[in-house]
């Protein structure tokens, strides 16, 4: 119930923006596919796909108060916008902190701190290594997948997308 509500402000936050909604979507299906990797309860599940529903929320916000949607600036505004949507949609005050400070602190990887934020950080970086620098060495990329990468699902969707076996 929560997961749809989610999904149903998140478009409505990007409507302007249909990239928004479509990078949003790929993330979640990674960490629903990374998920099936892991013996979670359902609640928790349902916590990190609302992670990664809102993880890039606050990038609308961020483009109106810097003019630029760098992740420095969609965690800066995200927390505050997933925070009102929550509590709008009447999600745990509890779950919606934990889901705050992994929206507020998705693109610092220092800040992870459970398996919860590290599905988020491996959905959301099977989207953008792409476009990374690093992905355009194969040793380098070997070596950051292997480093960022620590879930198996994660591990072996990073390795099939990049192009190498292990």
């Amino acid at each position: 119930m929560y997961k749809e509500k989610a999904i149903e402000a998140m478009k409505d936050v990007f409507k302007e923006v249909p990239y928004g909604i479509e990078h949003t979507l790929k993330v979640l299906k990674n960490a629903e596919d990374i998920m099936e990797g892991e013996n979670l309860p359902e609640d928790e599940k349902e916590l990190i796909s609302i992670v990664a529903i809102l993880h890039d929320i606050g990038a609308i916000e961020a483009q109106r108060k810097y003019g630029s949607m760098d992740g420095t600036y969609q965690e800066k505004e995200g927390s505050k916008v997933a925070r009102g949507i929550l509590e709008k949609i009447g999600y745990s005050s509890v779950k919606t902190d934990r889901v705050c400070f992994i929206v507020g602190n998705h693109h610092t990887p220092a800040k992870i701190d459970g398996l919860d934020f590290q599905i988020q950080w491996e959905a959301d970086l099977l989207e953008n290594l792409a476009y990374m620098d690093v992905s355009k060495d194969k040793d380098m990329l070997k070596k950051y997948i292997a480093q960022h990468f620590k879930t198996t699902k994660g591990l072996k969707a990073a390795h099939l997308r990049y192009g190498y076996t292990t």
